[in-house]
């Protein structure tokens, strides 16, 4: 009788971490090719129109593909993004011409071309959102409050977490 009370303990204990683990979506960080392209860090592309359509969260990438012989890419200020400055740059993202920056902060980040080609359109800034999960149409409602997105969304580490919960009630039950 003992064994069964501490079965259902455990079970009761396994469904409540479940529900935990199921309720708390996560979202993998989003490569994001800078002008849409794989080569598109130059003045033909459309870079504002770009980052209008586009959604940057917290932990995303950006990818710039260019020609490091002809154009650069600088992190700046906003003062500086506006007026084309590249003197007081932050950080100089050029490295071999197919670099990426990671979005560590929600802010805008502002970012151009020095060598005049700002002036032509090389510039581009970058909102970034800490990512806070919506109800999405194929979530399930449950009668107290809960919500579970559809299995799909759930993360690597979730899967694995339940996993050895599950590995680990089950032994302790059998004891």
């Amino acid at each position: 009788m003992k064994g069964l009370k501490k079965g259902v303990v455990l079970l009761i204990i396994l469904v409540v971490i479940i529900i935990n683990v199921l309720s708390t979506e996560c979202r993998n960080p989003v490569l994001h090719r800078v002008g849409g392209g794989r080569f598109s860090w130059n003045p033909k592309s459309n870079l504002t129109d770009w980052s209008i359509h586009e959604q940057f969260y917290v932990g995303d990438w950006l990818y710039f593909g260019f020609d490091k012989r002809i154009y650069n890419v600088l992190e700046v200020k906003e003062t500086s993004y506006e007026n084309c400055e590249e003197k007081d740059f932050i950080t100089n993202v050029t490295r071999g011409g197919r670099d990426v920056f990671n979005l560590t902060e929600a802010k805008v980040y502002y970012f151009l071309s020095g060598r005049g080609f700002c002036f032509i359109g090389m510039k581009v800034a970058v909102p970034v959102e800490e990512f806070h999960p919506q109800a999405q149409d194929d979530d399930i409602f449950l009668s107290n409050g809960f919500s579970f997105h559809n299995y799909g969304s759930l993360c690597y580490g979730q899967i694995i977490l339940l996993a050895m919960l599950f590995t680990t009630l089950t032994c302790i039950i059998n004891l």
